[in-house]
């Protein structure tokens, strides 16, 4: 899961939902891109592609302790993809040009407006965040309805022919496919690993995970309002993560040196801007988690998946590492970061040797021993 950028694994997560619900705002605030943002739909017609940093305050700390000559943090990629409408998966508006690019990511950052504004049209008439979504998962289920029905029609008639595999598969495909006709999204199936391991090449989009973003107004900070709460109750519903923020805050957020970000936040109510709770929730969602290696040439984030072990984790760095790893030294962060040195950690014991089968946590610092 996931692509190298530059070295980095990074999480990919495209930005959906309505025209003018305020995903290219946010797009600009947290990717600091210029993803053009009018007010007219369709303003973005290719997605735009922002890679962020990922801020992380131990990932600071440790740099802070070994003073490397380069400090690298892993990256998340967001992509803003333009405003679908209903009727969106026959094509009306930009439809399947945008539905085709949402293939590319792992995750979907729905963003859905929270804010009553009149200078700002909405595209169905009045604010209703429920109706937006279901909207948005209509269009998606009725694009992956034709996906699985061509699928379908083709397996049908290979399994009445006697093909085996046919055969097995399409008691699955009658599950989905009922479930696409009946405005289900995919994610919501109760799918087994195994089951989505066996749907993956129809790359549906429903059946990826979906992070919430209600869009309030900077009056309706930090709870989110109403509006918001309804979007909170839709996302419990479906085990997602939810997510507030707000776009004309995180604008304005950008250009303002960091002490006056830090008094304007709290000014608000908030400990942090809402990137860092976009990431934290967007690692969630996919299960993902860091680990660090640190020494005087480099400090580095390392993203991978909650539950790898040590090989395959060493592997994220080089193919090399996995091929002919022996034995992992792992430090906690906390205990590195509060005794102020690995020859401390060890004296106090705390320092550890792992072998293949030690599942990776998160924070750990990590030093990969390995065969060439």
């Amino acid at each position: 899961m996931g692509l190298f950028y530059k070295g980095l694994m990074t999480l990919k997560i495209g930005i959906v939902g309505l025209p003018n619900v305020g995903k290219s705002t946010i797009f600009n605030a947290l990717a600091k891109a210029k993803a053009p943002a009018s007010n007219y739909p369709f303003c973005t017609i290719d997605p735009n592609k922002g890679i962020v940093t990922v801020p992380d305050p131990r990932l600071d700390a440790l740099s802070a302790l070994y003073h490397p000559e380069k400090t690298t943090p892993t990256a998340v990629e967001f992509y803003d993809i333009a405003g679908l409408v209903k009727g969106a998966s026959e094509g009306q508006g930009l439809g399947n040009q945008f539905l085709g690019h949402i293939k590319e990511v792992e995750a979907i950052l729905h963003v859905v407006r929270c804010f009553e504004d009149s200078d700002i049209v909405h595209v169905d008439g009045g604010v209703d965040p429920l109706r937006d979504i279901e909207v948005i998962d209509t269009e998606l289920c009725l694009k992956d309805l034709d996906t699985m029905s061509a699928r379908f029609v083709k397996t049908d008639k290979l399994a009445r022919s006697g093909d085996k595999e046919s055969r097995e598969i399409m008691p699955l495909y009658e599950r989905v496919k009922k479930a696409l006709e009946d405005g289900t999204p995919l994610r919501n199936m109760g799918l087994n690993e195994e089951e989505k391991k066996a749907l993956r090449d129809l790359a549906f989009l429903t059946i990826k995970p979906v992070l919430y973003g209600a869009n309030v107004a900077e009056s309706d900070l930090p709870e989110g309002g109403a509006l918001a709460g309804k979007v909170k109750e839709w996302a419990a519903k479906e085990g997602a993560q939810h997510v507030v923020i707000s776009g004309k805050v995180e604008s304005e957020l950008i250009d303002l040196p960091e002490a006056e970000q830090e008094e304007f936040l709290k000014a608000l109510g908030l400990e942090e801007p809402g990137l860092h709770a976009l990431i934290r929730a967007g690692y969630k969602l996919l299960q993902l988690i860091t680990y660090f290696t640190a020494g005087e040439k480099e400090v580095r984030a390392w993203t991978i998946q909650r539950g790898t072990k040590a090989p395959q984790a060493a592997g994220v760095i080089h193919s090399d590492f996995e091929r002919g790893f022996i034995r992992a030294e792992v430090m906690n962060t906390g205990d590195l970061i509060q005794l102020g040195s690995s020859s401390a950690v060890k004296e106090k014991g705390l320092l550890r040797i792992e072998g293949k089968d030690y599942v990776v946590a998160d924070g750990d610092v990590m030093l990969f021993r390995f065969n060439v």
